[in-house]
């Protein structure tokens, strides 16, 4: 889940006269994070850039938090939304961000805390000759949107059995519809945030709530099941909003931006979302299903790498080997949570103890490392 990123008007009214990202670009020198790149420097009330116009193509950013608070960094289109991002960048260390633009306007975002809109500074990509791009990108950029069509198409019904039970009272019905419901949602997360204006309708919780924001969606449901235990008119009303909600989204899906790279980065977050919600019991906080979700994510992750580790193989052999390691270690690790490995039916979460919370964070982060490397290895 995010913050709010912008109006559904907004983004109407200015998609038409954006410059799509997903076509094939020379690499600019912002590269390997050299002379080339360039340098964000975070602070809890700035976000300065070496270059505000540079090549178009493959471009990195080199990025330093100099504040006292996790922040996230993103590059935007000028109507916010999300082309590629890097979250849980902690105070006093160092990220890269390797993504792809065409020559156009954007802007890069400092968002300190990660929430709300952050610090700006508008950029220039300029340039940039058409070139051949690896047959077998393009069709892992397509098998990805493909992925992602196909887990938003088998939401629907799911999310349908999830708000027929609420509308009917029946709160036992709806809990157990509840974690399925939001599967296929989880496995591509990235995609649906990079619109920026569903994630906020659908999967905020109450602490990330934007000011006059209202509180809709599945967390505000699963409030309503576990804690009040009770379901009213208000909770009625807010299923069928999350039907519209996920509806638009579903035919939003296949217009979604999709580069190589920002299938690479939208794996590395959704081990981010693991790390900071899952594990940490915050995103279920009520019906403690977390280990559902944390499943979708990995599998997500699982999907990119393996479209993109054909290319990324040649390219370093080293951390696909790794990444084939990790991966497996931790689906292994996840495995001891459920009886039947087919099932996504897995221990509440508040029956797991905190060593076991230990080793899933420690599982999760030695797969994050190597992950954060996917990008850059994709475009060498």
């Amino acid at each position: 889940m995010r913050a709010v990123r912008f109006s559904v008007t907004t983004a109407v009214a200015t998609a038409a006269a954006l410059t799509v990202i997903t076509g094939c670009t020379e690499k600019s020198d912002a590269k390997s994070g050299g002379s080339g790149a360039i340098r964000v420097t975070a602070t809890d009330d700035s976000c300065k850039v070496s270059k505000t116009e540079f090549p178009a193509g493959h471009v990195e950013l080199a990025v330093e938090n100099k504040g006292s608070r996790v922040t996230e960094v993103e590059i935007l289109f000028p109507d916010d939304r999300i082309v590629s991002e890097r979250e849980n960048i902690g105070p006093g260390t160092k990220h890269t961000l390797t993504a792809e633009v065409k020559s156009g306007d954007y802007r890069i975002a400092c968002i300190p805390g990660m929430k709300g809109k952050g610090h700006r500074q508008d950029v220039k990509a300029t340039g940039g000759k058409a070139a051949k791009r690896d047959p077998r990108l393009d069709k892992a950029v397509a098998g990805y949107r493909q992925y992602a069509q196909e887990q938003a198409d088998q939401t629907l019904p799911k999310v349908k059995v999830f708000t027929d039970a609420v509308r009917a009272g029946d709160l036992d019905a709806a809990k157990k519809a509840y974690a399925p419901s939001r599967i296929g949602w989880e496995r591509t997360e990235p995609v649906a945030e990079s619109f920026g204006d569903i994630d906020p309708l659908t999967d905020t919780r109450a602490d990330g709530l934007e000011e006059g924001q209202k509180w809709t969606g599945w967390h505000r449901l699963e409030k309503a099941l576990w804690q009040d235990k009770k379901i009213g008119a208000a909770e009625k009303s807010i299923a069928t909003q999350l039907d519209k909600d996920l509806t638009d989204w579903q035919q939003r899906v296949g217009k979604a931006e999709i580069t190589p790279t920002s299938m690479a980065n939208g794996a590395k977050e959704l081990l981010d979302e693991v790390a900071t919600g899952k594990v940490t019991g915050e995103e279920e906080r009520y019906s403690h299903t977390d280990l559902v979700d944390f499943k979708a994510n990995v599998e997500g992750a699982e999907k990119a790498y393996a479209l993109l580790k054909p290319v990324a193989s040649e390219n370093d052999a080293a951390l696909t080997k790794e990444l084939d390691k990790q991966f497996a270690a931790l689906d292994t690790l996840l495995d001891k949570y459920r009886e039947d490995p087919s099932s996504y039916d897995f221990t509440s979460y508040d029956k797991v103890g905190k060593a076991d919370r230990k080793e899933l964070s420690d599982g999760v982060n030695a797969l994050a490392e190597p992950l954060s490397k996917l990008a850059a290895a994709v475009v060498k």
